[in-house]
Order: C-alpha cells, then structure tokens, then sequence
C-alpha cells in the first residue's frame, strides 16, 4: 500500500490477516526505529500477526526504506515523522494500535499528543524525557559503540560488527546480519535533536489509550533502566525480556515477544 501527499510517498508494507484464525477488528501499524525501515517487522512481526488474525502495516518513515525523502533525510524532525504515521493512520479503514520500536516508540509517544488510537505499544522505546539518558549510560559502558553511531548518523560507513553489537544479544547468523547490514541507513540529526531536548512528549497533552511498555535485559541502546524509567512515567510495569538485545523483533527469540503482545492485544480485546 502506498499513501501519497504532493506525490510523496510513503512505503507500507500490508500483510492482511490470514489463516484459519478469526479476523480480529483492530489493525496493527508498526512504526520502526532509527537507521532502518519498515522491513525491519516484515521478517517475522508482520507475517507472525497476519496468521493471528490481524491487518498487519508497518510504514517506513521519510527518507527511511522505501519512502520518499532519503536526499533530505537530516531536514526531517520528529513532527514530520509524526505526520508520516498520521498519514498511514488515515489510509486504514480503523484506527490502529500503534507499535513503536526505538525512536519509533518515541515518534508514537508524540502522536498521542494530537490523535487517539485504541492502544500503543511501546517495545525499547526513547523514554519521554529522551536520549540524554541513555547516551550518557552509553558513554561509560559503550563508549566505542556510541562513537560508531555518531559516525553512521554523520553519513559515515561502519562494519557490520557495529549492527550486531547495536541490535543483537543472541546469536545471528552472518548472512542474515550482513542482509540487515544491507538495510542500515542515515539518520536525520534532527531527529537525534528533537529526541534528546527539543521536542520531548508533554504528557499532560496525551489521552493515553491501554499502553503495553516492552524493553530488553541487554539492550546496549535504550537499557532496561530507561524502559522502567518509562514504565515508571505512565504508571505501567514494563516487560523486560531477559537474554535479548534492542532488535527484539530480530532476535532468535522473536516469537517470544511477538506472542506475548498477542496476548496483550488479545486481553484488550483488540
């Protein structure tokens, strides 16, 4: 599916739902994190969902995947961002749950601010007070990892080691890391900016749906401590997944992160 604004377009990816089970009424968009796509859900998350039922969507953001927008990409701030998934909201016959990762987690938290869906998910998500946090903790356990992303974010080359290091807690086999490595792009700085001090969620604009708050025992970008601490500011306790890094959604044990959100959707009645 494509959605188009001045003939800018934007990438979803649409696996509808599927199977012997019962079609639920709720979509599901997923909203994906920095240096990636909308590609990063289709390897398991989309397909996973489809066969339980649901109309999965995942969009890749402006300059990110196949969107519209990768010469400008350092122009893009957060609201742009927001904008993008509003526009992918608005081509769906439902409002979706929203499903963010990362800084997609981050861009969902601002869409809050201005729209209502039925529920959010939050998995390794950008806490509302930012990445100041998070990078600072990276600068006494990660410092050589810290410096890799800043190279990347400044348009710069980096091995795939960097990726591994960033995404994966388990085991990855190298021809599925260097397909991923082939999926690694820039960043907009902006972003970067509006995610560390300049455009933090205001929580007294959000009319918070059911919230479902996710996050990784060994996450080397947004440590377990920043998901509690995000748990923490919505009054939820976070489920963190033990032996699993940032990329929960690649991980070997994806499927234990896809099935508990389906029963988290499911006792929602989504």
């Amino acid at each position: 599916m494509d959605t188009r604004a001045q003939d800018q377009v934007l990438e979803v990816i649409s696996r509808p739902a599927q199977g012997k089970a019962k079609a639920r009424p709720t979509p599901l968009l997923f909203v994906h994190g920095a240096f990636a796509g909308a590609w990063c859900w289709d390897e398991h998350f989309l397909p996973f969902f489809s066969a339980a039922g649901y109309d999965a969507h995942a969009v890749s953001l402006r300059g990110h995947g196949g969107s519209w927008g990768h010469n400008s990409i350092d122009w893009w701030s957060i609201q742009d961002y927001v904008e993008d998934v509003r526009r992918a909201v608005a081509e769906l016959e439902q409002a979706p749950v929203l499903i963010g990762h990362s800084m997609g987690g981050f861009v969902v938290q601002k869409y809050l601010e201005q729209a209502q869906v039925p529920g959010a998910v939050l998995m390794c998500s950008v806490p509302p007070q930012g990445l100041v946090g998070a990078s600072l903790q990276m600068v006494f356990s990660r410092p050589d990892l810290l410096g890799d992303l800043n190279h990347l974010l400044g348009g710069g080359q980096v091995a795939s080691h960097v990726l591994e290091q960033a995404l994966f807690a388990q085991d990855v086999e190298p021809e599925r890391l260097l397909r991923y490595y082939g999926h690694m792009q820039k960043e907009s700085q902006r972003a970067i900016w509006d995610m560390s001090l300049f455009n933090l969620p205001q929580l007294m604009r959000m009319r918070l749906p059911p919230l479902q708050i996710i996050g990784a025992e060994l996450d080397a970008l947004v440590p377990a401590a920043q998901v509690k601490m995000t748990g923490d500011t919505y009054g939820i306790t976070p489920e963190i997944f033990p032996g699993m890094g940032h990329g929960l959604m690649l991980e070997q044990d994806w499927e234990k992160v896809a099935r508990s959100l389906l029963a988290w959707l499911q006792r929602q009645g989504f």
